[in-house]
């Protein structure tokens, strides 16, 4: 039986997409606004899609905001904004 993948909705666009091929945002129980690489860290998460479009719409739209139940400062806007802008697209080894 094939392995089951976890989807997660991405707070831009509202799709459905596997989890790993999501950035999660996580508010740590300290209050911290941080991009989590690992997936494991503690605190609400929300996921996004690693593309400028999909953050601009969550944050216009203050869909992150109300996805992590707080307010999102300018400083961690323009941290996901770079980090988006350096994650490369997956590349299909196959061309297809």
């Amino acid at each position: 039986m094939a392995k089951k993948i976890p989807l997660r909705m991405c707070v831009g666009c509202r799709e459905m997409k596997p989890k790993k091929d999501l950035l999660r945002v996580v508010r740590t129980p300290e209050d911290d606004i941080l991009i989590d690489f690992t997936g494991k860290k503690s605190g609400r998460g929300a996921y996004i899609c690693p593309d400028a479009n999909c953050l601009g719409r969550a944050i216009k739209q203050k869909q992150l905001d109300r996805a992590l139940e707080r307010g999102i400062s300018p400083d961690i806007t323009q941290q996901l904004q770079a980090q988006i802008a350096h994650a490369k697209p997956k590349e299909d080894p196959h061309g297809s």
